[in-house]
């Protein structure tokens, strides 16, 4: 929805590789994988001896990593609960509305391959309190009164998040136990979906209350801001650039059939998610909904789509064949769209049906990046490409529904083309969830 995936969670916990990894590098197999074999990336140190040389996991340590969690998705699930708010105030038509829900998308496509590089040179740490400062500069430019600011702002603070969504996972893998990695992902996947949730559930609230309108709305996630940097600021003493290390890397497997696939369903999911975010309550404003309980209803969306999400786990544990779970995921987002039109007072059943299939889609798109690959090498190279792809097909979901809302005067035939592609989304799943691996 969307930020750099938590795979990690899943990857990490049984990595046995030094800590002075690049923060782009994908997690190696498992060694019972890899045993004997001369992968470049794989180690000669055993993961019990990268336990002994990385420190405990101290309750400072979480809290700070939670911390900037709170900030991945908080300043942009907002936008859309505004979005009504901020077009009329700002005179935006719904072309420019989804222009301005599409910008960060575009931003995290072109900003995440230079932060790897960015991260040799001056030190994961010190990137990271540099991009929440970023991320804090931007949020106050986006509440200025001007639309300029409010769209410099947003590439500020996009940009910042693209950094952060990044270094996250790397900071974990570098300062945690192998063995503490799982929990302490999954622990700030949670907190960036349940902040997220909130984000949209208040804001709409905060406009009416306090001054400056929306203006104000908009930046209240910088408390988050504010907190996760002086918890980092600290942490960047002894910080030192990551030298390259000199890993070969695998092709990008763009003549893959089962790359692209993953790609597209990767693309198509992310699509869904940031398209409800943007639009959801607008549509359901315009169906009579109060932009308060609009603010709501969204935010009920994202905790279906964060159960789903954990409890997916415990349903597929031990099952690398997905492909009817995710085809029947993409239908049930499909029927959630279904109801929109057809039938609009069943918003809950809607919402429902699109956090239940959606948050199930999140996971698979994720771990498919990983399952569907042979190596390391090749993991990092197919996450690269669905990355790539995944942004820039979500970030015409956004833009595409504006321009059709703007054209039609109407919600029916954008929500008829989000039913088509998440439909187009169950086939791409199906092709991914094969127990196949990228060649």
């Amino acid at each position: 929805m969307s930020p750099k995936p938590p795979t990690t969670s899943h990857q990490s916990s049984t990595t046995g590789q030094p800590s002075h990894r690049s923060a782009t590098d994908e997690p190696p197999s498992p060694p019972s994988a890899t045993a004997g074999s001369p992968s470049p990336q794989s180690s000669t140190t055993e993961p019990s001896a990268i336990d002994r040389t990385r420190p405990a996991v101290s309750i400072g340590l979480v809290i700070a990593i939670c911390l900037v969690a709170a900030n991945l998705r908080t300043s942009l699930t907002g936008v859309g609960t505004l979005l009504p708010e901020i077009e009329r105030g700002s005179g935006l038509t719904s072309s420019w509305g989804g222009l301005l829900s599409t910008l960060p998308l575009l931003t995290f496509a072109a900003t995440s391959p230079l932060v790897a590089r960015a991260s040799h040179r001056f030190g994961t740490a010190r990137l990271l309190v540099a991009a929440l400062g970023a991320l804090a500069l931007g949020t106050v430019v986006r509440s200025i009164p001007s639309v300029i600011c409010l769209f410099t702002g947003t590439v500020i603070l996009s940009a910042a998040i693209a950094f952060g969504n990044v270094l996250l996972p790397a900071l974990i893998r570098r300062s945690v136990p192998a063995h503490r990695i799982h929990g302490v992902s999954a622990l700030y996947v949670t907190v960036m979906g349940v902040t997220a949730a909130v984000s949209s559930g208040i804001s709409a609230p905060l406009s009416h209350t306090l001054p400056g309108s929306w203006h104000t709305a908009l930046a209240w996630g910088i408390a988050f801001t504010v907190a996760a940097f002086l918890a980092w600021l600290p942490r960047t003493r002894g910080d030192r650039p990551q030298a390259a290390t000199g890993v070969t890397r695998s092709a990008v497997p763009w003549r893959s059939r089962l790359a692209w696939q993953v790609s597209i369903f990767m693309g198509l999911q992310s699509l869904a998610f940031y398209t409800a975010v943007a639009w959801l309550p607008s549509i359901l404003i315009h169906r009579g909904t109060t932009s308060t309980a609009a603010g709501w209803m969204l935010f009920y969306y994202q905790v279906i789509a964060l159960a789903a999400s954990s409890l997916l786990p415990l349903f597929t544990r031990g099952r690398l064949d997905q492909r009817w779970t995710a085809a029947g995921a993409s239908v049930v987002v499909a029927g959630g769209f279904v109801v929109l039109v057809s039938a609009p007072a069943l918003s809950v059943l809607a919402c429902t049906l699109l956090g239940a299939g959606g948050g199930v889609c999140l996971v698979l798109a994720l771990t498919f990046q990983s399952e569907r690959a042979g190596s390391a090498g090749e993991a990092a190279a197919l996450a690269g490409m669905a990355q790539s792809i995944g942004y820039l097909v979500a970030a015409a979901g956004p833009l595409l529904l504006g321009i059709l809302h703007t054209t039609t005067s109407s919600w029916t035939l954008p929500l008829v083309v989000l039913i088509a592609l998440s439909v187009a989304m169950a086939g791409a799943g199906y092709g991914a969830g094969r127990n196949r691996r990228v060649r």
